[in-house]
């Protein structure tokens, strides 16, 4: 069973610059991959003033939606406007997409590229994942046409392009996910939850792998170390 932590944002961050500090102290690095979203913000600005050698961390995403460089609805702006701020800005910033247009033929070209990017970036040390009360985590969303290729182990890209069917109202986008292979190849992944409503579906997702809870195929393994942090 995944450890279950109660704690407020900023011990959370706390625990995020602990685990990257010792990995600055093994390997002289870090890669710290987070999700975008309301959720982790007060996360995001706790953070970000830790005393850290930020210098020698990079940053990436779990996910990203298919918007130019700069857009209000890019997890890359909300990650720049509240993490990559004060000592945090000294970090590597390392995007999926980092396009000034988007055009909607070359879609696989992007997912591609942010392949290339995180291969090149290397084993992630901490990814920290939320939950949609619908089960997903980063863009593995029950509708998306790519689930079935995005939850295959054997996948060897470390990005997919997700199509969503029905795609969200308030951002109707498709994505660029980060592959549940790739992401179980970090090094620890800590899912932060919040509210009751998330917690209900947490508790579904727990029993079993299933499609219906994508979330369910990161919590049932065990191979990769998960905690579950639920905070106010």
């Amino acid at each position: 069973m995944n450890p279950r932590i109660e704690g407020s944002a900023t011990e959370l961050a706390q625990r995020i610059a602990k685990l990257l500090d010792k990995a600055i102290q093994e390997r002289g690095r870090a890669v710290l991959c987070v999700s975008g979203g309301k959720s982790p913000v007060p996360m995001f600005h706790a953070l970000r003033d830790l005393p850290l050698p930020w210098d020698k961390v990079s940053i990436t995403l779990a996910d990203e939606r298919c918007v130019p460089r700069g857009h209000a609805h890019s997890n890359a702006s909300l990650v720049s406007a509240h993490l990559l701020q004060g000592l945090a800005a000294q970090a590597q910033w390392v995007p999926l997409i980092d396009a000034l247009a988007i055009d909607p033929l070359q879609l696989n070209l992007l997912a591609d590229q942010a392949h290339l990017a995180l291969s090149a970036l290397g084993r992630c040390d901490v990814v920290v994942l939320g939950m949609g009360v619908d089960g997903h985590t980063a863009s593995l969303f029950s509708q998306a046409t790519e689930l079935r290729q995005a939850l295959n182990l054997d996948n060897r890209l470390s990005c997919q392009l997700m199509h969503l069917n029905p795609a969200p109202l308030e951002a109707p986008y498709p994505r660029i996910s980060q592959t549940l292979a790739n992401l179980l190849n970090a090094r620890q992944i800590i899912l932060s939850v919040q509210g009751s409503a998330k917690l209900a579906v947490l508790q579904e997702a727990q029993q079993a792998p299933n499609p219906r809870w994508p979330v369910s195929f990161v919590l049932s393994q065990h191979t990769t170390p998960v905690e579950i942090w639920t905070t106010p």
